[in-house]
């Protein structure tokens, strides 16, 4: 699961039980990625807060599968394996249709994006990619071919988080060695309050 000790559900008690008890699949299993930080509770509090903002809160103005779609990329420009196979699931899941989800996970994987994404998402892309490979190349260049294409400045910013976002998760798992052993993949906050994150 990971290379450090972490505290399964089963053995968890205090703060930590009750994280994991806000964090639980449907059949009460925690992701691994979450089970990780369990030495430090707090950390898996800030994680889970940062993740359902950028991912997951029902104002944010992206399509769903689409911040998976930027989150399968960065995961796979940074080879975490871990998050490419849990955010396909996801994104495949909410695209809903199977021969455009192939396509565009096709697309992602083979760094041509070609007609299975839009211009505008084609740019997002673009600008994820530089910011995962080479962060301080980013210049105010960057932000207008995202005005450009079609984004407004505050649909850049939810750009620049889901990818920055990636990048943390991307570390924390190749950081601590964590695998996909027993997780349930494509699982997500489900509920629109902010506070919830049950996965569903």
């Amino acid at each position: 699961m990971t290379w450090i000790h972490t505290i399964a559900p089963e053995h968890a008690d205090g703060p930590l039980a009750d994280l994991y008890q806000r964090v639980r699949g449907p059949d009460g299993n925690v992701d691994n990625i979450l089970k990780a930080h369990s030495l430090r509770p707090p950390t898996l509090t800030g994680h889970m807060s940062l993740y359902k903002a950028v991912l997951h809160h029902p104002h944010n103005q992206l399509e769903p599968w689409f911040r998976e779609a930027l989150g399968v990329l960065v995961s796979q420009l940074n080879h975490c394996e871990y998050c490419v196979v849990h955010h396909k699931a996801g994104m495949r899941r909410l695209i809903g249709d199977e021969p455009r989800a192939d396509a565009a996970c096709a697309a992602l994987a083979g760094g041509s994006w070609g007609d299975a994404f839009s211009s505008a998402e084609r740019a997002a892309l673009a600008y994820a990619k530089s910011l995962t490979v080479d962060p301080a190349s980013i210049d105010t260049l960057d932000i207008d071919d995202l005005r450009t294409a079609g984004w407004d400045d505050g649909e850049i910013l939810e750009i620049n988080q889901v990818t920055a976002y990636f990048s943390y998760a991307n570390r924390t798992v190749l950081g601590l060695g964590v695998d996909t052993e027993g997780d349930q993949l494509g699982l997500a906050p489900a509920g629109e309050e902010e506070n919830d994150w049950r996965h569903g």
